[in-house]
């Protein structure tokens, strides 16, 4: 079943005390963490999983960030088929590790260069949908639709394409 929910403010919170973790673990080896997908939308219904994307000035870091990451608990799972966007996983339900030791939402964290068409994408479509709040309860309304035709994480991202694409569309991006 693929759970959606109404948005909650929550989930903005938990971000920014992750990305403070993280900024301090990166520090002098990325440019940017920035809360991307449904998650990052107010009024945004959405899986309750955090999309987060760390930005590096180029691939150049990679390596480090990996090693930098994985000393928080987070697992270099390589790009996924997608190129330029490297995806990780996490060990457990307590990444990042700090001091706190709390167990954290889902995340889906990803590492791209600053010229990447991916996180390009990213950023254009959570900005739209942030300035067009009419978008954000068609984009909610199809989410729910497509719900109720398939439990299928896979087939339920690609049926949403056609929005998502749109979108980018209208913001002028291929």
């Amino acid at each position: 079943m693929i759970d959606i929910q109404t948005y909650q403010p929550e989930w903005a919170e938990q971000f920014e005390q992750i990305k403070r973790i993280l900024a301090k673990q990166l520090t002098g080896q990325c440019i940017g963490i920035e809360h991307v997908g449904s998650t990052s939308v107010v009024g945004q219904s959405a899986k309750p999983i955090l999309d987060i994307d760390i930005i590096i000035p180029s691939r150049q870091q990679l390596s480090s960030v990996i090693t930098a990451l994985h000393i928080l608990g987070y697992n270099y799972r390589g790009d996924l088929d997608v190129e330029g966007r490297e995806a990780f996983g996490r060990i457990d339900d307590y990444v990042p590790w700090n001091s706190d030791q709390r167990v954290w939402m889902k995340q889906h964290v990803y590492v791209c260069a600053e010229d990447n068409q991916e996180l390009h994408r990213h950023l254009t479509f959570r900005n739209y949908l942030r300035q067009h709040p009419e978008e954000v309860i068609a984009y909610g309304q199809l989410k729910q639709q497509l719900i109720k035709q398939t439990e299928d994480r896979e087939q339920y991202t690609l049926l949403k394409t056609d929005f998502v694409e749109n979108i980018l569309a209208k913001a002028n991006v291929t």
